[in-house]
């Protein structure tokens, strides 16, 4: 898988010094969220997300291709979104180069209802893919990242990434078991929100996402506990 307005108020009266009062803008939230997997030989392109509400104006949205790599088709959206690739694809390990993931975002997004993002699947039309798609609202920009790609471990850590004031913090599991039913537990405050870990007997590609909202700056990542052990690939994303 929560609006203030800034004002400042100043005067002067019978030659007392001027005084001014502000309010803080709304920080960023945690919007609306959904996760479309799609199983090995069950696939249809375009893979197109489930509809959710999203707010109008002012959100980030995050989205994730994970599969063939020959499914690389751009991002496209019912709002017309302009998406822009967040990082680099990380390769799945142990399966030759067939299979990867890589991240998107649009900033300052526009967004109502029945919202859904699409991707054509150019490679392999019937193939696996997983995509989930998360708005972060009263946002405006990817302040800091992380992605690394983890060994087989019951414990896996996603990078550190440093934020300089509050922010949706949003961070991604994508698993390379080959396993159909899995558990993927995210620690240090964040929560989930979305999973894809009881796969179809065709199979299909594991994911798991999960949030935290942090008020200060600091510095921040991410221990996943995975049952059974395999490796991942994981992002750790701070909007603000």
């Amino acid at each position: 898988m929560r609006q203030a307005r800034r004002f400042a108020l100043a005067g002067l009266l019978f030659g007392a010094p001027a005084m001014s009062f502000a309010a803080d803008a709304a920080p960023p939230s945690l919007g609306a969220h959904v996760f479309l997997g799609q199983g090995e030989g069950l696939g249809v392109s375009p893979a197109v997300t489930p509809a959710m509400d999203t707010q109008a104006t002012g959100s980030v949205f995050v989205i994730f291709n994970a599969g063939y790599s020959s499914n690389d088709g751009s991002p496209a959206d019912t709002y017309g979104n302009r998406w822009k690739s967040l990082g680099r694809p990380l390769t799945y390990a142990d399966y030759g180069d067939r299979f990867n993931v890589q991240a998107y975002v649009a900033s300052a997004g526009k967004g109502g209802p029945a919202h859904t993002v699409s991707i054509t699947k150019r490679g392999e039309p019937k193939g696996e893919l997983s995509l989930p798609f998360v708005e972060v609202r009263n946002a405006s920009r990817i302040q800091a990242f992380a992605q690394n790609y983890a060994d087989k471990a019951l414990v896996v850590a996603s990078d550190e990434i440093t934020v300089d004031g509050p922010a949706t913090l949003l961070a991604f599991w994508w698993g390379d078991g080959g396993v159909k039913s899995m558990t993927a537990t995210p620690g240090d405050g964040f929560q989930l929100i979305d999973a894809f870990v009881q796969l179809p007997d065709e199979s299909g590609v594991q994911g798991a996402v999960a949030w935290r909202q942090v008020e200060a700056a600091g510095t921040y990542r991410v221990h996943w506990t995975v049952a059974p052990v395999q490796g991942a690939a994981l992002w750790i994303i701070a909007i603000r």
